[in-house]
């Protein structure tokens, strides 16, 4: 059986990898998800800080961490998709309501991207309900907090 714990690392590793990837590399290279378009109200889709990158280290950790902790691969690499998926709707929702790219929202900056993954990990795998809902919980909760210690690290460039 999946513990919670063992959840809770693959949606850490898919969140945490493009922040960590953009680090080592910069801003180079750093394709943006939307292209540079722009919605309706004349606003990026997403913003710049989305990357093509991002997307594809997000799937890769996932993958990883789910091989390491015994979940298929490719059920992994759907997890980080799908926290990716959560990600950019929490970036498009920010843009919608006018909010800087990088501004906090709480709630939307976890929920989204702590709760898809379990679409795809609770029924393709043995991840029990409880633990994915516990999972996803404890990053709800403990993201900002650790949010901040990193920023007060020089680790991150905001707070949240």
């Amino acid at each position: 059986m999946i513990a919670t714990l063992d959840v809770l690392l693959l949606i850490v590793a898919a969140n945490a990898a493009p922040v960590t990837l953009k680090l080592m590399l910069r801003q180079e290279p750093a394709w943006p998800v939307d292209g540079g378009l722009q919605w309706r109200d004349g606003r990026r889709l997403f913003g710049a800080s989305k990357s093509i990158r991002g997307v594809v280290a997000a799937i890769i950790a996932a993958a990883a961490v789910a091989w390491i902790v015994g979940l298929p691969i490719l059920a992994g690499a759907a997890a980080g998709a799908m926290a990716m998926t959560g990600d950019l709707l929490s970036s498009f929702t920010k843009r919608r309501l006018g909010l800087e790219p990088s501004s906090r929202f709480l709630g939307l900056d976890q929920v989204p991207e702590a709760f898809f993954p379990l679409l795809v990990l609770i029924p393709l795998t043995e991840v029990e309900l409880w633990n994915g809902l516990s999972a996803a919980l404890l990053f709800v909760v403990l993201g900002p907090p650790l949010s901040w210690l990193l920023y007060h690290a020089g680790i991150r460039r905001e707070p949240h």
